[in-house]
């Protein structure tokens, strides 16, 4: 089970705002750009292009990049940097229940809805995990249609279904789903 950490309350009394640091490692799935701060990773995008950080990154980056190269090697399961992304309190309650998703294994958007005890909010889980910025870690790639299809994946369903591959690889042995 993958495990979020937030941090603790980031001081509001310095009067300086917060440095964002920005670094692209290469996976197995192309390029996936870190951006965060001292405190937490914010965003993990498989956008490309974006402008990288020329500085010494800090320690919860270096994390970040380590927990990540060790997930594509496929000897870790649970990240443990912190993270942190801006949402409403659904939002929240959503990605929470992302991170609860077992490692290799998925669950549909109906079973989603229905975790955080709201079978009616289907579109609403649907669109929030569209709006996850933080992918891998916040396994929205874990969600799949209640058919079992592989459904919509920010970075691309092909993406999608390399990771669920490398997940179940890794935990079961060699198995082809999808």
């Amino acid at each position: 089970m993958i495990t979020s950490h937030i941090p603790p309350n980031i001081p509001s009394d310095t009067g300086a705002e917060l440095s964002s640091y920005i670094h692209t490692i290469i996976t197995p799935v192309g390029p996936l750009t870190i951006i965060g701060d001292v405190y937490a990773i914010n965003t993990l995008t498989f956008k490309e292009g974006m402008s990288v950080t020329h500085d010494p990154l800090p320690d919860t980056l270096l994390q970040c990049v380590a927990e990540l190269e060790a997930y594509f090697a496929g000897s870790l399961q649970q990240f443990t940097f912190p993270i942190a992304q801006p949402g409403t309190e659904f939002q929240q309650t959503v990605w929470q229940q992302l991170t609860m998703i077992p490692y290799g294994q998925t669950i549909s958007y109906m079973q989603l809805a229905k975790r955080i005890n709201n079978p009616k909010s289907i579109r609403a889980v649907g669109t929030t995990n569209g709006k996850n910025r933080i992918a891998i870690v916040v396994p929205c790639h874990r969600v799949i249609g209640s058919d079992g299809s592989l459904t919509g994946y920010a970075g691309g369903i092909w993406r999608k279904k390399w990771l669920l591959e490398h997940e179940i690889k890794q935990k079961f042995g060699s198995l082809e789903l999808f």
